[in-house]
């Protein structure tokens, strides 16, 4: 049986210990655990953000252009 990507409802209700979406929600923010809101709603919080399985390649911030007036070169 291969599970998921995604939660499922009775795991979402097991790791927030939250019965009602808005509370999930709630929960799911102040954790600092990453989800999306659905159509409905409802948080989804894919499976690797619990299990701290790698994410996808965090690409390297770039700066911003800046003038060389405002650099100073």
């Amino acid at each position: 049986m291969s599970a998921s990507m995604f939660l499922d409802e009775s795991e979402l209700h097991q790791l927030t210990a939250r019965k009602y979406k808005s509370k999930q929600i709630e929960w799911l923010r102040a954790s600092g655990i990453p989800f999306r809101i659905t159509a409905t709603g409802h948080p989804v919080v894919t499976r690797s953000a619990v299990e701290g399985g790698t994410t996808a390649t965090a690409q390297p911030v770039q700066k911003s252009w800046t003038p060389r007036v405002i650099r100073g070169q």
